[in-house]
């Protein structure tokens, strides 16, 4: 994998399936389940995305099938629930992400939009992908010698006294040894090295080294 930051472009799903906007119901579900997705791109013309239609789009019609019993009042209709094609039953406009965007920006996305797959678009808002939760976690697979190498060649080499630092990187855990002149450097360094895409956890152990 290059070397950090990540971007989209570097973990996602280059070949993304996604259907039009007259797609009916029954082919949506069966896309799902054959690409086992929970959700979809719908696009227009050439490739544009004009909206997502999620497993939670298509599940208000089995919701809707609540019945109330005589003498109660009816369920409240249920938005969706008659929908039968895609342009009905889409979340429009899409939650998207660019292919540059680091993969901190997407999981911040679909944290705050509280969804599990974005699709990439260009400038010009054309399908290049899919990027799901499991694509972002891949960075965490990086090999612990890349990382550490990384950490020694770029992060510590940039921090005042990083020269005096070490690094080792076990399971993504780094450990970061050496002398320290000033303790208030210590959150500094510990930002920087668990700025580094793959990093699961950092841990310090410094001396404080007086100065002369």
């Amino acid at each position: 994998m290059p070397r950090s930051p990540h971007t989209v472009s570097d973990v996602m799903t280059h070949t993304a399936v996604a259907v039009g906007r007259q797609a009916p119901y029954r082919d949506i579900v069966r896309l799902m389940g054959e690409w086992k997705v929970s959700a979809l791109p719908v696009l227009e013309g050439e490739g544009r995305v004009i909206g997502v239609v999620s497993e939670a789009d298509l599940l208000a019609k089995e919701e809707s099938r609540t019945r109330a019993w005589p003498g109660e009042p009816e369920p409240d209709p249920v938005p969706k629930a008659d929908a039968l094609y895609a342009e009905e039953l889409m979340s429009s406009p899409a939650v998207t992400v660019h292919p540059q965007a680091t993969i901190a920006e997407a999981a911040r996305i679909m944290a705050t939009r509280r969804v599990k797959r974005l699709p990439v678009v260009n400038a010009t808002g054309l399908l290049e992908g899919v990027v799901s939760r499991g694509d972002l976690l891949k960075v965490f697979l990086r090999p612990d010698e890349e990382m550490a190498r990384e950490i020694r060649e770029e992060v510590l080499p940039s921090l005042p006294a990083g020269a005096r630092l070490t690094a080792e990187v076990e399971e993504g855990v780094v450990t970061v040894g050496g002398d320290l002149h000033d303790r208030m450097l210590v959150p500094l360094v510990a930002r920087a090295v668990q700025a580094v895409e793959g990093v699961v956890d950092v841990r310090l152990d410094l001396r404080e080294h007086a100065s002369a």
